[in-house]
């Protein structure tokens, strides 16, 4: 198995401070603001961006995690059970603008789950997605707000955003998998 980095640590850490100050862009008022991090990776990222924008702006947005598990168009078809993760979402959504947060973009099925089990929990003012890395191959009319950084690839590669909380480190690498890899 073949693996590049393609973003650093710090890279990241640039990249969620620039994320931050992209969603407060056009608001006087952030009480309409909340970000949902999609689990799993996307949970810790979303948690970053709210931090820096605590840090940078002394203002506190709502913050919610998302499973789409059971919302994909796929999960019945898998042949094993599909691991379940906690949604928690302590806040109405009415009339809010939501940010969701995923780590990677690929064909656009896991944001379309996202937004079916955003709308059986409220009915959102706006709903806008911020991905690390958009990768192409898109299957659906699907394409990121706020992106890291656009990394055409291969089918026979993947994109791995690594979050220290859970891998130890964090860094983006591309790796090519062969057949039998995973």
């Amino acid at each position: 198995m073949k693996k590049a980095k393609i973003m650093t640590a710090e890279d990241l850490d640039r990249t969620y401070l620039r994320f931050a100050h992209q969603f407060l862009e056009g608001y006087d008022d952030f009480s309409r603001l909340a970000i949902i991090g999609m689990q799993t990776r996307g949970v810790y990222m979303g948690r970053r961006i709210t931090q820096e924008i605590k840090k940078e702006f002394g203002a506190e947005i709502d913050f919610g995690v998302l499973d789409v598990t059971f919302y994909r168009d796929d999960y019945r078809s898998k042949l094993k059970m599909p691991e379940v993760q906690v949604t928690e979402i302590p806040f109405d959504l009415y009339d809010r603008d939501i940010v969701l947060v995923d780590d990677v973009l690929y064909t656009g099925r896991t944001v379309r789950s996202a937004m079916d089990a955003l709308m059986a929990y409220g009915r959102p003012r706006s709903i806008k997605f911020c991905c690390m890395v958009d990768r192409g191959h898109r299957e659906l009319p699907i394409a990121a707000d706020y992106m890291g950084i656009y990394l055409p690839t291969y089918e026979n590669e993947e994109v791995r955003v690594k979050v220290k909380e859970i891998d130890d480190e964090d860094a983006v690498y591309v790796v090519e998998v062969e057949d039998g890899d995973e």
